[in-house]
This record gives C-alpha cells, structure tokens and sequence, in this order.
C-alpha cells in the first residue's frame, strides 16, 4: 500500500500560483502511475493530470493545458502541480493519487485506475 500526503494548498487571489505537493511512501516512488484529481463542492471528481509509466507520458486535461504542469522528484520522493494563471472554478479540493502496477492508457484520466489516494488539499482562488 502506498502512502499519500499532500501539501501546499491554501487561499490565493485569481491570476495568482500555487504548487502543490505530493509526498509517497511505502512503495518504490519512481515506480508508481501516477496523478492529480480534484472535486469541487458538489461535484464528481475530475481529473487533472497524470505520469504514466514506464517513461512517464505526460497527461493533462485539456482544460488545463498551459497552466497546470505536472512532475515528479524521485530522489524525494514527492509529485508536484504547478498551477499558474489561477481562475475562481480551480477551487477545489485537490487529490494525488497512485497505482504501483499497470495502468492502461485508456483509464489514465478515471480515479478507478488508482488504488491508493491522499486525504486531499483544499485549494480556494478568490474572484
């Protein structure tokens, strides 16, 4: 089983930045499938962006592309998401989550593909 913390949220203003932190344990780090969910409040979870392995293809939503970068340390043991340009709906409360095995390209972008997840980072962009 892999353990998840995430760190980094917080309050900021609407054209601003935060990065987000994603520290793992318990499995091999630089072997995980893995990625960033996010729900809002009284909506489905949605999908950010991933790293698939092996190679680490990037994936993010297409809504997002341009202003939010995925990435990972393996030497620390931490994912990353950079989110710039910040908008009032990326307010949400923001999951990392991981799977230490195969991940199919087609179900990269469905919380069902990873088995382990975070207790999540609220994230909350003022108009």
């Amino acid at each position: 089983q892999v353990q998840l913390v995430e760190s980094g949220g917080g309050l900021v203003q609407a054209g601003g930045s935060l990065r987000l932190s994603c520290a793992a344990s318990g499995r091999t780090f630089s072997r995980l499938n893995i990625a960033w969910f996010r729900q809002a409040a009284g909506k489905e979870r949605e999908f950010v962006a991933a790293l698939k392995r092996p190679g680490d293809n990037t994936y993010v939503a297409d809504s997002l592309k341009g202003r939010f970068t995925i990435s990972r340390d393996n030497a620390k043991n931490t994912l990353y998401l950079q989110m710039n340009n910040l908008k009032h709906d990326d307010t949400a409360v923001y999951y990392c989550a991981a799977r230490d095995g195969g991940v199919i390209t087609s179900t990269v972008r469905s919380p069902g593909a990873y088995s382990s997840w975070g207790q999540g980072t609220q994230v909350t962009v003022s108009s």
